[in-house]
């Protein structure tokens, strides 16, 4: 007996982090990430970021890239809600892990960050293109910028370079300005044009080319300019969340720590932009914000609170929903005013914008057309930074009755007028007609 308890009290144990910190709709912030390394020694080479990212509630789990023991999944369930790749050299995943378990991870809805660099193995590059970035196919490539690169101590071969060039959007960046610029020093991509869930976060400058460092042009380069992606990011149709960046050395602490002053600049920033911009993408990656919820979906006829099993044609409805944004801690009010809803079949019949209260709440009343069938009630909100709300809700229109229609209707008063009129033509004609001599 003594023996079950002990075996109890254990199992209790090792499933404690997993019910706690379990991601949920609730609480739609990951909590368990799993980090692969190259080497153990980045685990204190970039400490900040990962005290960053524990200092925000994250469990972090720490494994070599290539350990056997290595699993995202056990009996069918992820341990795990987020994965960071810091291992780009890495030639063959350790354990059950390879390129499609990582696609069906995201697949699965789960978030995922991957940090590339000059080492840049073919297993890592085959990751980032089935995500929709395609770094330079030269594997000695690297982002050089002989305008716009760092100033530092050794002149070097201006692979260190600098840019502020970030996508504009306060969702995935914060509403704090990021004054200093991030240094960066790593590989560059593309964005695949067939994938529209790509976005660039932080573009190279329009003098940047990518190419090896140590050896002369014979070709033109085929990465250049603002087509350069240094940091991207996705966003699945699942609502999944990517970050692909082509250097490791932008989380590290020396590039947190250092001052940066853009060559041709006489402004000097004590402390460069790459701990502010690293750490508000992370937020939106891993949901901390950007992430939206709707509930209560309701519609009923005006004047009535009860939802009806069916309308009839010209009633008078009013459809609601409320919306709310995860803040980090707590579910706040979503306030816009583009959320539509449509009222479908075929085709939408009503496209009405919702009004909202500013406590989350947003409404619409609207009168059902002059069609019977089965439509449904629509709200499809796709945002640039925000997970996409797709709400819909199936609801039947009928006809009049027979004995619903009025008795006189206006409109038809010229088509009783001309029968009442025809009818006394009738008779005054039958009267002259028999007894005019």
């Amino acid at each position: 007996m003594e023996k079950f308890w002990v075996i109890f009290a254990t199992s209790i144990f090792i499933l404690l982090p997993f019910t706690c910190n379990s991601f949920s709709l609730e609480t739609p912030t990951d909590r368990r990430v799993l980090v692969l390394l190259d080497d153990f020694a980045i685990k204190s080479s970039h400490s900040s970021y990962f005290n960053s990212l524990r200092s925000r509630g994250f469990d972090l789990d720490f494994k070599l890239a290539d350990d056997p023991k290595v699993a995202l999944q056990r009996y069918g369930q992820y341990l795990y809600d987020a994965l960071i790749l810091f291992c780009p050299s890495v030639e063959r995943f350790g354990g059950s892990i390879d390129v499609a378990a990582i696609i069906n991870f995201v697949d699965s809805g789960h978030d995922l960050i991957i940090a590339a660099d000059v080492n840049a193995s073919d297993l890592i590059r085959e990751v980032a293109t089935e995500c929709g970035v395609d770094f330079d196919e030269d594997p000695s490539a690297m982002v050089i910028d002989h305008t716009g690169y760092a100033v530092s101590e050794t002149e070097g071969d201006h692979t260190l370079i600098v840019s502020a060039d970030f996508i504009k959007s306060d969702v995935i960046l914060g509403s704090k300005k990021i004054t200093a610029p991030v240094l960066f020093q790593g590989i560059g991509h593309s964005l695949n044009p067939v994938n529209s869930l790509v976005l660039k976060v932080l573009s190279a400058s329009p003098s940047a080319y990518s190419a090896n460092p140590k050896s002369k042009l014979s070709t033109p380069p085929l990465l250049t300019g603002s087509a350069i992606a240094l940091v991207s990011v996705i966003q699945a149709r699942n609502n999944a969340r990517i970050l692909i960046s082509g250097s490791l050395s932008m989380f590290s602490n020396r590039f947190f720590r250092s001052g940066v002053q853009k060559s041709g600049s006489s402004t000097k920033h004590e402390k460069s932009g790459n701990e502010q911009f690293l750490t508000e993408i992370s937020k939106w990656v891993f949901h901390e914000r950007g992430h939206l919820k709707a509930v209560n979906v309701k519609h009923h006829k005006v004047g009535e609170t009860d939802e009806p099993a069916l309308y009839r044609i010209n009633d008078e409805l009013v459809y609601s929903v409320e919306i709310y944004e995860w803040s980090g801690e707590s579910w706040e009010p979503y306030v816009a005013d583009d959320v539509q809803v449509q009222f479908y079949m075929m085709s939408p019949y009503v496209l009405k914008t919702l009004s909202n209260d500013h406590k989350g709440l947003y409404s619409a009343s609207f009168k059902v057309p002059d069609v019977y069938g089965v439509f449904q009630f629509k709200v499809e909100y796709q945002k640039l930074g925000y997970t996409s709300l797709s709400l819909a809700k199936q609801i039947p229109v009928r006809p009049y009755r027979h004995n619903e229609y009025e008795r006189f209707m206006p409109t038809a008063y010229p088509y009783y007028g001309a029968a009442f009129s025809t009818m006394a033509g009738f008779f005054i004609f039958s009267f002259v007609h028999l007894y005019n001599k």
